[in-house]
């Protein structure tokens, strides 16, 4: 049975107005299914947030730079903002490869560099909340080309299984982790996701039934219908969210990049952790004790309190005209 639900729709209202949170969006869109709930959940939240745009990187999985901006543009499609929220294909080598390249119009990635550049400056008010949900390789390339961003915006990466080693996104670019993490004018935190354990945003998971029962029909219905990574016809983000848990081989699968996310709008969600900032070494940290410059990182999520808002998102969405 297809759900029934209200979409409230929202004028074109200014941040002091209306409160919203500046956000950029930097994704590997076609890496697993996570991006995909996350890209839907911040454009459901319009009323908290004022996308700005969605930026991509292209990580191992997934295939290149183009499918990860396919992907994103699906979602944005099915969520019904494709003429209003631009997807900009970024980087699909390691900062460490396309740094000596910076001075060059034409740079691996620079489309996504400075459309986040560009963003950081022309926010008139407050920060723009730069939220990287796969390797941190455009937000580095940024800071290091212009580093007077630093202290326009606040990075909020999911990434890394901290204080452990390793972890998808952080091993895609080990290079640019550094770059961001020692740089002392920004504002920056992490989400942890810890893989098998209760205390990062791994633990906010979802079994497939679960996703067949809550989420089939929901969304609005796109004009025309759009065809999936895996082929089929679908005309709203529900559908194709059923889809994308079918096809990932498991039963369980944990929404990772919502996490960031829903911190984000509400804090209480999960625990910050102030800690003098580490450095990486190959995938491993080493702990700076003595270090006087913090960065955050958030674990024990709220499963409980995340998926309900997420569905909630889901079932009545807040689309922005």
């Amino acid at each position: 049975m297809k759900h029934i639900f209200p979409i409230l729709l929202l004028g074109c209202f200014s941040l002091q107005s209306w409160g919203q949170i500046p956000i950029l969006l930097d994704t590997d869109a076609n890496n697993e299914l996570d991006d995909q709930h996350a890209i839907a959940y911040m454009l459901f939240n319009s009323d908290v947030f004022d996308v700005i745009g969605i930026t991509v990187n292209a990580t191992r999985s997934g295939g290149g730079i183009d499918q990860h901006t396919a992907e994103a543009n699906r979602i944005v499609t099915l969520c019904g903002y494709q003429n209003q929220v631009q997807v900009i294909p970024g980087a699909s080598k390691s900062f460490k490869e396309i740094k000596p390249n910076l001075d060059r119009p034409d740079y691996d990635g620079h489309l996504a560099v400075d459309f986040i550049i560009r963003s950081a400056h022309e926010l008139e008010h407050g920060k723009l909340v730069v939220v990287p949900i796969g390797s941190l390789t455009n937000v580095a390339l940024a800071l290091e080309k212009d580093p007077s961003i630093a202290s326009l915006i606040r990075v909020v990466w999911l990434g890394s299984n901290w204080p452990e080693a390793g972890e998808y996104n952080l091993v895609n670019d080990t290079t640019a982790i550094n770059p961001v993490i020692d740089n002392r004018q920004l504002e920056f935190e992490i989400c942890t996701v810890r893989y098998g354990q209760a205390t990062g945003t791994a633990a906010v998971n979802v079994s497939v039934s679960e996703i067949r029962q809550r989420m089939d029909g929901l969304g609005p219905v796109s004009p025309e219908p759009v065809t999936g990574r895996h082929g089929g016809s679908f005309t709203n983000f529900g559908d194709y969210s059923i889809e994308l848990f079918e096809n990932i081989g498991d039963e369980e699968r944990a929404l990772f990049d919502v996490c960031a996310l829903a911190i984000i709008k509400d804090p209480r969600w999960a625990k910050p952790v102030k800690v003098p900032a580490p450095r990486l070494e190959r995938d491993g940290w080493i702990p700076r004790p003595q270090n006087s410059h913090h960065i955050i990182f958030w674990e024990h999520f709220d499963r409980e309190a995340i998926l309900q808002d997420f569905y909630q998102s889901m079932e009545s969405p807040v689309i922005a005209d």
